[in-house]
């Protein structure tokens, strides 16, 4: 997915990496580098450290960041849950800013949409060929948008209920205890799964938490 540039591209594009694994961002960084229109001028590891690179004297044209890092969450980064965060900072499409690019090996379209939602510039899964990582890093150095999975914009995230639910079900709690924890009745929580069995086609609290676990449910912010 994506859209034509709006703004001229700088004649070299400032490039920060932010993954979790020193050998991929560095690799990447080595592959990025031949580009003769492209300078990589970080590889960091963690949100704080892009946060302070942005908060600097020269922050880059685009951020390249992995969705998961450790313990962190590049897409609740993307929400407002944090005062400090990336997407404080980055520039709506075509503004002014950093443009974030997420780069994920979980190709999920509940990923992807939040992202485009949130306002992340980009979404590049980590099997696509570097050539693409390369294409989408200079379109959206013109202000545009690249998005090589197709945002699921028909399906909204969970609810704050929904997700307190689901995590508890996730760690193996039972109804009664799901609804002691949340002071509601079993009933509710009874009502609350019913639906998440409807939403999401599945017959059982296994495959709930399966399935929420290998596509990441849990990881996209709640819809508030």
């Amino acid at each position: 997915m994506s859209e034509t540039a709006r703004r001229t591209r700088p004649p070299v594009i400032r490039v920060a990496i932010v993954d979790d694994h020193p050998a991929l961002r560095e690799g990447t960084a080595s592959l990025l580098s031949r580009e003769p229109d492209i300078e990589v001028v970080a590889t960091l590891g963690s949100l704080a450290e892009i946060r302070a690179l942005i908060d600097g004297d020269e922050p880059p044209d685009v951020v390249v960041q992995d969705i998961r890092l450790g313990g962190e969450s590049g897409l609740r980064m993307l929400s407002g849950e944090a005062t400090a965060t990336v997407a404080g900072q980055a520039r709506p499409v075509g503004g002014p800013g950093p443009a974030i690019i997420l780069w994920t090996a979980y190709d999920y379209p509940q990923y992807a949409a939040y992202a485009y939602r949130a306002g992340a510039a980009g979404f590049v899964v980590k099997t696509a060929p570097t050539a693409e990582l390369i294409a989408a890093i200079r379109r959206v150095a013109d202000g545009g948008i690249h998005f090589s999975t197709r945002p699921d914009l028909g399906t909204r995230p969970l609810s704050v209920r929904e997700r307190e639910v689901l995590a508890r079900i996730v760690d193996g709690r039972s109804n009664d205890e799901i609804a002691g924890e949340l002071g509601v009745t079993s009933r509710t929580v009874e009502a609350h799964l019913t639906r998440l069995y409807e939403r999401f086609g599945v017959h059982s609290r296994t495959e709930l938490a399966t399935r929420a676990l290998r596509e990441g449910w849990l990881d996209v912010p709640a819809e508030v």
